[in-house]
């Protein structure tokens, strides 16, 4: 399998992807340039974090016009799976193909931190290796990570189960207290209605090697390995 990992000027996690997701056997992963305009033979797409050109204005809101950014929309609609990662989860969300809108964490304040997530959904390419209620130990670290939406909006997040990560406690409570950002309902991560598309603010490339503190992270790339083998059996 083949992933393609989307570098954006001021991309700073594309190496930890390339890492984490070459240390996973049975997996290639390559870089491609966000000035190019197509993605290849690639099985997956990541849009690593970072600070992509243009985040003074809105991040991720100049970073979505970018050439390569028609391709990651077409290879999406086609079903094509495409996860972003903190910065690429606010650039699919100016994209258009993610819900709602990240923005200031409600401490004005940039997080850097581990933080506890529970996964809320085990029916997606992105979790379908663990069950639901798996709390799953991933580093943060943004200044504009509160993920909002309007009552309608969540409330189709949360009636097609697209809530795939809630921040809570190390006993698996969602509380104020567990929530870095102030994201509305604990939301750590969303997908799209189809399921193909995942955002998330934690790093789950951060968090690939028990010496970085969690090996957690793999959950979710051994996952995406695991959806796309199945998909290829089958065809």
């Amino acid at each position: 399998m083949k992933f393609a990992i989307i570098q954006f000027p001021g991309s700073n996690c594309d190496q930890d992807c390339l890492a984490a997701l070459r240390g996973i056997a049975g997996l290639k992963a390559d870089y491609v340039w966000h000035k190019e305009t197509g993605l290849g033979d690639f099985d997956a797409i990541v849009l690593p974090g970072g600070f992509s050109y243009g985040d003074y204005l809105r991040c991720g809101a100049i970073a979505r016009f970018s050439p390569i950014m028609r391709a990651v929309v077409e290879q999406a609609r086609a079903g094509a799976l495409v996860i972003g990662i903190c910065n690429g989860f606010q650039i699919l969300c100016e994209a258009g193909l993610l819900a709602g809108a990240l923005v200031r964490n409600r401490s004005l304040r940039f997080v850097c931190d581990i933080v506890t997530t529970r996964v809320e959904s085990a029916d997606s390419p992105f979790t379908c290796g663990v069950r639901a209620g798996t709390l799953l130990r991933l580093p943060i670290g943004h200044g504009e990570g509160c993920f909002y939406a309007d009552e309608g909006t969540l409330r189709d997040l949360n009636e097609r189960q697209q809530v795939l990560l809630r921040y809570c406690d190390e006993t698996g409570r969602v509380t104020p207290a567990a929530n870095p950002n102030g994201s509305v309902e604990s939301i750590a991560g969303i997908c799209n209605r189809e399921r193909n598309v995942f955002g998330l603010m934690p790093h789950p490339d951060r968090a690939c090697e028990a010496r970085l503190g969690s090996s957690d992270g793999l959950t979710i790339f051994e996952s995406m390995l695991r959806s796309l083998a199945t998909n290829r059996a089958a065809a």
